[in-house]
């Protein structure tokens, strides 16, 4: 299944949005919007492209109702998500956590262009790989950032089974990421011990791995 999601923010209205497939979407404030689940998804085969625009002068918080849990298919264990993301005013993105199940694998990517130093953004990311007891799953996730036409961040992190730092003596299981422009923060507790870089072009990107998210 290919699920589709479009969400238009524009200043002093409502935003706009379209759906179909697994995933609605819904205002829940004047500048909030929440993703739910409509469906089982993303199932191995499953495809989730969420497309997000935000013009000048205009705000958008986008949540989720619930994590999202990958599971595989009944031909592949392999699912996709794709976000493609415009920004001219202020992005506040924070879904809840991606439980990657089973032995499910799950390829996520973030494109964002960001309109300039008036834009700003703060986009968090968190992964679980396996319910109780389980270990077996894999997460990849990139991110392409650029303001304008000049790059801002190229990051890629791989966690669970096969992935780069996969270690039968210990590996990580789980981790956060947090994106913010223009003006860098380190992430809070419990997750203040992240490690975070600089952007040169401005703004930071804090990442933190351990093997259980904190509730």
């Amino acid at each position: 299944m290919r699920s589709e999601v479009l969400v238009v923010a524009q200043p002093g209205r409502l935003p706009r949005i379209e759906c179909r497939g697994g995933i609605a979407a819904r205002s829940t404030e004047p500048d909030t919007v929440h993703l739910v689940s409509a469906a089982a998804t993303p199932l191995g085969g499953d495809t989730v492209a969420i497309r997000l625009v935000v013009e000048p002068g205009a705000r958008l918080r986008l949540r989720t109702a619930a994590a999202t849990v990958v599971l595989p298919g009944a031909s592949t264990r392999e699912s996709r998500s794709c976000w493609t993301i415009d920004v001219g005013g202020e992005l506040d993105l924070d879904p809840e956590p991606t439980v990657v199940a089973a032995d499910s694998r799950h390829l996520s990517e973030i494109r964002m262009c960001l309109a300039g130093p008036a834009a700003g953004v703060r986009l968090r990311e968190r992964v679980q790989i396996g319910r109780t007891g389980e270990r077996e799953g894999f997460w990849s996730g990139s991110l392409r950032a650029d303001v304008g036409s000049t790059p801002l961040l190229r990051h890629r992190l791989e966690l669970g089974g096969g992935a780069v730092a996969d270690d039968v003596l210990g590996s990580p299981l789980a981790c956060v990421s947090e994106l913010r422009y223009p003006d860098p923060a380190a992430m809070a507790d419990p997750y203040a011990a992240a490690v975070m870089l600089e952007l040169a072009g401005g703004g930071s990107l804090a990442t933190w791995q351990g093997d259980r998210l904190y509730s």
